[in-house]
């Protein structure tokens, strides 16, 4: 009506039911799950996949991101990666963590440019196979993203800071990967009220 105005006689959108979101995942791994998962990942052959799990729960980059991260983008110097093109369409600098520097400096430079040079199908059935030997459930190689920022959080980082390092623009989104741990907080508040 707006653009071409042709003046329709009924709403064809009327009866179109507005679809479900999707529902929000909250899964998180205690310590000793955690372990047991990174030591099924330090089991498999492929050089990269352990170092790739550090990685991501170190940086709470995304999927895509790590796939696309070349050597070239990274600056163990400054302790920076610089990922050219993220999902929203821009660019943005993350700090990276002494763990993070340390995973890197052990990986060998693939002639490829790539950090991480990986399919989604071949980490897909990687990280099947992890999880089933360690005997995780329910938990998707995107979790570890949640994990992340929860953990930022939880290490006492602003809700800006985190931000910077996950690439969230909308705060309900970031609200939406944080599952804080209650003892954690209980932690902090005590400390505080002292």
């Amino acid at each position: 009506k707006k653009e071409w105005g042709v003046n329709l006689p009924i709403n064809p959108l009327h009866d179109v039911r507005r679809p479900k979101a999707n529902p929000q995942r909250d899964r998180r791994l205690d310590v000793q799950v955690f372990k047991q998962l990174l030591i099924s990942c330090s089991e498999e052959r492929v050089y990269w996949f352990y170092p790739l799990i550090i990685f991501a729960i170190e940086t709470g980059m995304r999927q895509g991101e790590i796939f696309e991260l070349r050597w070239q983008d990274i600056d163990l110097d400054k302790r920076t990666a610089f990922l050219p093109l993220t999902k929203n369409g821009t660019s943005r600098t993350i700090p990276l963590s002494l763990k993070s520097i340390e995973t890197l400096q052990y990986l060998p430079r693939d002639i490829s440019g790539f950090v991480f040079p990986v399919s989604k199908t071949a980490l897909r059935g990687l990280w099947s196979r992890a999880c089933k030997r360690a005997k995780i459930e329910d938990f998707r190689f995107h979790d570890l993203r949640h994990e992340a920022v929860s953990r930022f959080f939880e290490m006492g980082m602003s809700v800006p800071e985190v931000a910077l390092i996950s690439g969230h623009k909308d705060l309900r989104q970031l609200f939406r990967y944080t599952h804080l741990n209650p003892t954690s907080v209980f932690q902090k508040y005590e400390a505080f009220s002292r």
